[in-house]
């Protein structure tokens, strides 16, 4: 299996490559040469089996081929349950499971798997970039936290995570280290694409990507969609919750794999830059636009290009997908309305998704959904617990990150600065 840019220009790589590197050489995102399909998974398997059944072809013909079964036995080490809700026709998949609660344990575990095994005794350190939301760079400085050879360098929006979160990105120390940066995800991004794609910077100091522009960070996402497929009913619809379209690409890409997976709809906040494109606009990156949903704060989202090339043109697109957006007056009545109704506690990026089902629901869709639940709601507790009127307890391990130590230093969203930073590391 070969891997090509996004934009065409990049000779084509081996899966090795195309994951050490994060970008591609002209700045586009890896993609596979061709989508391969594979059977249905067996019934009875577990997670990590799901996952080497489907991401095989993905692995053929390269070194990483062999030690594909450990790296998704330590990838997929926690559940992803698919539950039903006391809605109608509703279930939710559960991906907040792994250590810092969120669905982005899956990728990270398996990005920092791969990288582990692709480094060599002689090379030198390499650096892990990562422009966070909010939950991202949590699991991607859990993921690569005391690893010789690595150093992170978490970016995020000053004043745009929430507190938990923010406490979270700053409490490793060691080998990753916090920047809190002067504007929103969207500049930590451009911050982040602009370093990888610096030869110069590159030559000084080694870096990669672990954002969901990373092959080795997408890839693994589609293992828990088909997963949850092999306990639907038929195809199984979903809805995901999405920012930098990295899950819900992964959703897409593995119904392209054959897995039973009907329609995909993109849950957004007041960020509309996806509902406009999916409502017939042209497609047109802007600011960000802060709400309660932080995660998905993103007005430019990355894995547009792999969404387009996926399917060829903008109509294509168009045809195989679906965006709303959901206002934070929306989002805190469905966590407030849930909880007092039948006891179930949202995170405001599930709450989203939740909105999204109850419209369908009205305009008449009978059928069966999938949510994707993203984060614990004790992540974001000055937002739900004053909604649902009492504490939400929190998992065993984000109070243990919690109780630690956290720094986050400040940084200005310039490239020139930033480049300094990581030479004078």
């Amino acid at each position: 299996m070969r891997y090509v840019s996004t934009r065409g220009v990049a000779a084509p790589v081996g899966l090795s490559a195309a994951i050490a590197a994060g970008l591609a050489p002209d700045g586009g995102l890896y993609v596979p040469e061709a989508m391969p399909r594979v059977s249905r998974p067996a019934g009875e398997g577990s997670l990590p089996d799901t996952a080497m059944h489907m991401l095989a072809p993905f692995f053929a013909g390269d070194p990483l081929a062999d030690e594909l079964p450990a790296i998704c036995a330590e990838a997929f080490a926690h559940p992803a349950p698919r539950r039903e809700l006391r809605i109608d026709g509703a279930h939710v998949l559960e991906l907040f499971h792994g250590p810092t609660a969120a669905f982005k344990d899956f990728g990270a575990r398996f990005l920092a798997a791969c990288l582990v095994r692709l480094r060599r005794a002689a090379d030198g350190p390499l650096t892990i970039l990562v422009a966070t939301s909010g939950d991202t760079g949590a699991a991607v400085g859990a993921a690569f936290h005391g690893l010789p050879g690595f150093r992170v360098a978490i970016l995020y929006p000053d004043n745009r995570v929430s507190p938990r979160q923010a406490h979270q990105l700053g409490s490793f120390g060691g080998n990753v280290r916090a920047l809190r940066v002067e504007g929103s995800f969207d500049d930590c991004q451009r911050l982040v694409k602009g370093a990888l794609g610096d030869a110069a910077l590159q030559a000084d100091v080694p870096l990669s990507s672990a954002n969901s522009i990373s092959l080795g960070r997408l890839l693994p996402q589609m293992a828990y969609f088909g997963h949850a497929t092999l306990q639907a009913d038929g195809p199984m619809n979903a809805i995901v919750p999405t920012g930098n379209l990295g899950n819900a690409v992964a959703c897409l890409w593995a119904r392209e794999l054959g897995l039973p997976i009907g329609d995909v709809v993109f849950a957004c906040n007041a960020n509309e830059t996806l509902p406009d494109f999916f409502g017939g606009m042209p497609y047109r990156p802007r600011d960000a636009v802060p709400t309660i949903a932080n995660a998905m704060d993103v007005g430019a989202p990355s894995n547009f290009e792999r969404l387009r090339h996926l399917f060829g043109d903008e109509s294509a697109t168009r045809m195989n997908g679906a965006a709303e957006s959901v206002d934070d007056a929306a989002i805190r009545d469905v966590i407030h309305r849930h909880a007092a109704a039948d006891g179930e506690v949202f995170c405001p990026h599930t709450a989203t998704a939740i909105r999204v089902f109850e419209r369908r629901r009205m305009a008449g869709d009978r059928r069966a959904w999938t949510i994707a639940a993203t984060a614990h709601p004790a992540k974001f507790e000055s937002i739900v617990e004053p909604l649902v009127g009492h504490p939400v307890d929190v998992p065993e391990a984000l109070a243990a990150m919690l109780s630690r130590d956290a720094e986050a230093e400040p940084m200005t969203a310039d490239p020139r600065i930033f480049a300094n930073w990581l030479r004078s590391w």
